[in-house]
């Protein structure tokens, strides 16, 4: 498909620059598809009642780490300036990142960050394309990263981090109530909404709670060049989901009852474990699934998410459940009643299209 088909004009005070306070006082849009599609405002905190007894939520527990490095070239005499997001750990010493700028690092070069009582450096070892390169530190496990932590601040995305700088503040709002493994560079937004108050209301009305991994890498920020979707790549993240869980959701279904995925990496991950049959997997590696419309989700019901980029692979997603037209609608309902946008911003509740599931 053209990828400007998924363009849409988004004007610039829809960004959220700060979250809901509290966290589950966000609007919610509730999206249903039909010949005329079905829209609702509401809240996030009325999503017990909009779910069924018996139905399932499926968190993601990945924890956002302070991935944004600013360090110094050494390369003999001459220095230079080098900002690196790290993206994806392979290894005890070695992450990917994204560099800016990329033409300044080449492979060998040593690469110095510094923090109030740490210095940590890092050997260039490999340079690959649109800016990435793997970086190959001088110290492994725990003790990287307590000095990634050290020397390190928190990714806000772009839309944001051009508006203000990052502060103390956002070490806290940017992580999820979920947060326990340490491995990605962007939240999982749409779990940013949830608090004590609202997981015992779904609680409750015995609807289900289940975790998974993704760990969100910074290429859920790289914008889709292409022309065509057919000729965007997508960047690999790492993920899982335990037996128990999958055993879990896979009763949920059996059953009746709704797979409610809360955020699209959460739906990434239970998409890649699915089988043909639609069976739910234990799984445990690296994903780069891309979805668009045309695709036929089979292990989730329903998608609870934020609002998303124009042009961006997660638009793509949620037009794929409810559908392009749909979700072109609901957007523009969405600005025109002052939604706030994006990671910080407000959240859509969306069913699936005829046919999606």
């Amino acid at each position: 498909m053209r990828v400007d088909q998924f363009d849409f004009v988004l004007p610039n005070e829809r960004i959220a620059l700060r979250p809901a306070r509290p966290r589950d006082s966000a609007r919610m849009l509730v999206v249903k598809p039909g010949a005329e599609p079905e829209l609702s405002d509401t809240g996030v905190r009325e999503l017990p009642l909009l779910l069924e007894p018996g139905d399932a939520l499926v968190f993601n527990d990945t924890k956002v780490i302070p991935a944004q490095l600013e360090g110094t070239r050494l390369r003999g005499d001459i220095t230079a300036g080098i900002g690196a997001t790290l993206h994806m750990r392979t290894g005890p010493d070695r992450w990917k990142a994204f560099v800016r700028p990329a033409k300044k690092l080449q492979v060998g070069d040593t690469v110095l960050f510094e923090g109030f009582d740490t210095r940590l450096t890092a050997e260039v070892t490999e340079k690959g394309d649109s800016g990435e390169v793997l970086l190959t530190f001088d110290r492994s496990g725990p003790d990287l990263d307590i000095a990634i932590a050290s020397v390190g601040h928190i990714p806000l995305p772009p839309y944001i981090a051009q508006k203000r700088g990052e502060d103390d503040q956002d070490r806290k709002d940017y992580q999820t109530i979920f947060a326990e493994k340490d491995g990605a560079v962007a939240a999982p937004t749409a779990g940013l909404h949830f608090t004590p108050e609202l997981l015992k209301a779904l609680s409750e009305r015995s609807i289900e709670q289940h975790r998974v991994t993704l760990h969100v890498g910074a290429g859920t920020f790289l914008p889709v060049k292409a022309e065509d979707t057919a000729d965007h790549k997508m960047h690999a993240e790492w993920g899982e989901i335990s037996e128990e869980t999958a055993a879990a959701l896979l009763a949920v279904k059996a059953r009746g009852n709704k797979v409610v995925s809360v955020g699209t990496t959460s739906l990434r991950i239970l998409e890649s474990s699915a089988q043909a049959s639609g069976a739910i997997a234990a799984f445990a590696g690296e994903t780069s699934i891309f979805i668009t419309p045309g695709y036929r989700f089979k292990a989730i019901d329903a998608l609870m998410t934020n609002f998303h980029l124009p042009r961006s692979t997660l638009f793509m997603l949620v037009s794929a459940l409810s559908g392009l037209d749909t979700m072109r609608r609901a957007y523009a309902h969405a600005i025109s009643q002052e939604y706030r946008f994006y990671s910080y911003g407000d959240a859509s509740l969306l069913f699936p299209q005829e046919g999606a599931v």
